[in-house]
């Protein structure tokens, strides 16, 4: 196992940023810790006691697009979260997901494997396998992508991978789907929506008939994941290593995820939509490998621990927002509110600085 001792984290400041940067400052506390984000969710906190940014040693604010090569100095790996990350965001700003997403990370790539990085980690998703038929999915299974984000995750695993070698080492963490309490939660993920709707109103409503597959991670153990990519040798799978993370005992339908938290929270009544068009995005997903490689990073949460702890945070926050789908909880609303407002360009760069006076007052 490496080491590192200056770690660069991009992205830092969304759902998944804040516990990995706890997670490492514990597992490495002597490494210098830098994050890097645009900042478009820094203010979305959820109560922590306190500011996750200040188990950093520095945090920086840029574009990932425009992230200047100099912030690699000294840095032995990159842990690159940074994304428009997920398919109705990147359905309403597609060429600004791919420009981030894809063209954004494999500059970064290319300015890390300059400047004397050894370990790019890169957060992929099984958003990729789309619509998966029948079957676990391995990482050798045909991809089928079916929105921005996927297509941009499927890009940038294909051009990072020619990037690896000789003390350069790659690893695509393909991420189940995330879920979980977190310094800046999100509600727009499956589980994290069932106990919002369950806490707020009583009432699950299922957007499918609830048939599709997915497998879930915790965020904490996304973490987890992460920090053994960090330390990873190359003599663990390789220069470039492409694998599924999360456990097999975390596939499910969308439907059981309803039956378990309705279990969890009793009286709340589940409403399918047997109406609705077929969501062709259903897939099971086999994590053997990753067992294989990382036995002492497996997952640690469970679904039932999950949604109790979704439950309790949201109740000491006092959440009661029935429409909490067109709330600030809600990523895709927030960036709708920036670019009302004018602070955001359609590109989803920050408007000039001369715009600031009357963004002050847009939001005061």
């Amino acid at each position: 196992m490496s080491i590192p001792t200056r770690i660069l984290i991009t992205g830092n400041m969304g759902y998944v940023g804040p516990g990995v940067v706890r997670h490492l400052r514990h597992t490495f506390p002597a490494a210098e810790l830098i994050g890097y984000d645009a900042g478009y969710f820094a203010h979305c906190l959820t109560g922590p006691p306190r500011l996750p940014e200040s188990y950093l040693d520095r945090q920086e604010f840029g574009d990932v697009r425009t992230l200047p090569a100099a912030l690699l100095a000294g840095v032995n790996a990159v842990v690159h979260l940074a994304a428009i990350s997920n398919d109705p965001m990147g359905q309403t700003y597609e060429e600004a997901t791919l420009a981030v997403n894809h063209r954004a990370g494999i500059r970064l790539a290319e300015m890390a494997k300059a400047a004397g990085v050894r370990s790019f980690v890169f957060a992929s998703s099984c958003s990729i396998y789309g619509a998966g038929g029948e079957g676990a999915k391995t990482e050798d299974s045909a991809l089928n992508p079916l929105t921005a984000y996927a297509r941009s995750k499927v890009l940038s695993e294909q051009d990072l991978a020619p990037l690896a070698g000789t003390g350069f080492t790659v690893t695509c963490l393909r991420f189940a789907t995330a879920c979980g309490w977190s310094d800046r939660l999100r509600l727009d993920l499956v589980v994290n929506d069932f106990v919002a709707g369950a806490v707020a109103s009583g009432d699950i409503n299922i957007l499918s008939d609830g048939t599709p597959w997915r497998p879930l991670i915790h965020v904490l153990d996304m973490a987890r994941a992460i920090e053994w990519a960090v330390a990873r040798e190359a003599s663990n799978g390789g220069e470039y290593l492409r694998v599924n993370v999360g456990t097999d005992v975390w596939n499910y339908q969308v439907r059981e995820l309803a039956a378990a938290v309705a279990e969890a929270l009793p009286g709340t009544s589940v409403h399918l939509n047997a109406d609705a068009p077929p969501d062709k995005r259903s897939y099971r997903v086999d994590f053997s490998l990753f067992r294989a490689l990382a036995p002492d990073h497996q997952p640690l949460r469970t679904l039932a621990g999950t949604i109790a702890e979704l439950r309790d945070g949201l109740r000491a926050m006092g959440f009661h927002d029935a429409e909490f789908r067109n709330s600030p909880l809600m990523r895709l609303r927030v960036l709708g509110d920036l670019r009302a407002s004018g602070a955001l360009g359609p590109d989803l760069a920050w408007a000039p600085a001369a715009t600031a006076p009357a963004l002050a007052e847009a939001t005061a």
